[in-house]
C-alpha cells in the first residue's frame, strides 16, 4: 500500500470516527459532557496512537521541527480565540478542586485530544499523500497542498460537530472559522504545537467563562 492509498484510509476512518462518537454517545445516548469524553478521548487516543506510531514518514522532527514557532503561532491565535469566548454568556459555576478538575478534564486533554485529532492529524495525512511526489518543490505546489490540507482538517471537524444535535445548524459554521485559525497556526508554523496549544488555550478559556454556555465545550442538551 502506497503514501496515497494509506493517507486516504486513515482520514476515511477519521472522519468516521469522529462522526460516529458524537453521534452515538451524544446525539444518541445523550452522555453529559463529562462522560462524553470518556469514549471519546479514550477511542480517539486509540485512532492517533496507532496512526502515529504505525506511520514510518512520521520521525521525531516532526514534533521539534519549528518549535518555537508553533509556540509562537498557538499563543497567537489562542488569545484571539479567547476573545471570543470572552464574548460568549457567563455560567461558571464551578469552584476548588470541581474547577481545577474540570480544567484538566474538560480544558486540557479535551483540548489535546481536539487539536491533535480535527487538527494535526488530517493536515499530516495531506503532508504524506503529497510527500512521495515533487508537487510541493514550487511554491505555488506548497499553498496547493496547504490548502488540501486545511480541507481535509475542516471536513473531518465538520463530520464531528455534526454528529452533536446542537450543531446541525448555522453555528456549525462558527466552529469551522476558529478552526479555520487554529489549524492554520500549525499549516503556516510547520508545528503541530500551533494547532494543539491554541485548541487547548480555547477550551481553558471556554471552563473559566462556563461549559454551559460556551459553544466550544459540546455537548450541550
Amino acid at each position: 500500500m502506497n503514501a496515497l492509498q494509506s493517507s486516504i484510509i486513515w482520514l476515511g476512518m477519521a472522519n468516521l470516527l469522529g462522526f460516529g462518537i458524537s453521534a452515538i454517545f451524544s446525539g444518541k445516548i445523550k452522555l453529559s459532557r463529562r462522560f462524553f469524553l470518556l469514549p471519546y478521548v479514550i477511542l480517539t487516543s486509540i485512532f492517533l496512537y496507532f496512526y502515529f506510531e504505525s506511520n514510518s514518514l512520521i520521525s521525531k522532527e516532526f514534533w521539534t521541527h519549528n518549535w518555537i514557532y508553533g509556540l509562537l503561532a498557538g499563543l497567537v491565535i489562542g488569545l484571539i480565540l479567547m476573545k471570543n469566548i470572552l464574548s460568549q454568556p457567563y455560567s461558571q459555576k464551578n469552584k476548588g478542586l470541581m474547577l481545577f478538575f474540570d480544567i484538566i478534564w474538560l480544558g486540557v486533554i479535551y483540548g489535546v485530544i481536539d487539536g491533535l485529532f480535527l487538527n494535526v492529524m488530517p493536515v499530516k495525512a495531506v503532508y504524506i499523500m503529497f510527500g512521495t511526489t515533487t508537487f510541493g518543490n514550487s511554491s505555488i505546489g506548497v499553498i496547493i497542498i496547504g490548502i488540501f490540507a486545511l480541507i481535509s482538517s475542516l471536513l473531518i471537524t465538520f463530520l464531528y460537530h455534526i454528529g452533536y444535535k446542537e450543531f446541525r445548524n448555522n453555528s456549525v459554521m462558527l466552529v469551522l472559522l476558529g478552526n479555520t485559525l487554529i489549524t492554520l497556526a500549525f499549516i503556516i508554523s510547520g508545528n503541530p504545537l500551533g494547532a494543539v496549544i491554541s485548541h487547548t488555550i480555547m477550551h481553558i478559556a471556554a471552563v473559566f467563562r462556563g461549559p454551559d454556555t460556551t459553544l466550544q465545550l459540546p455537548p450541550h442538551y
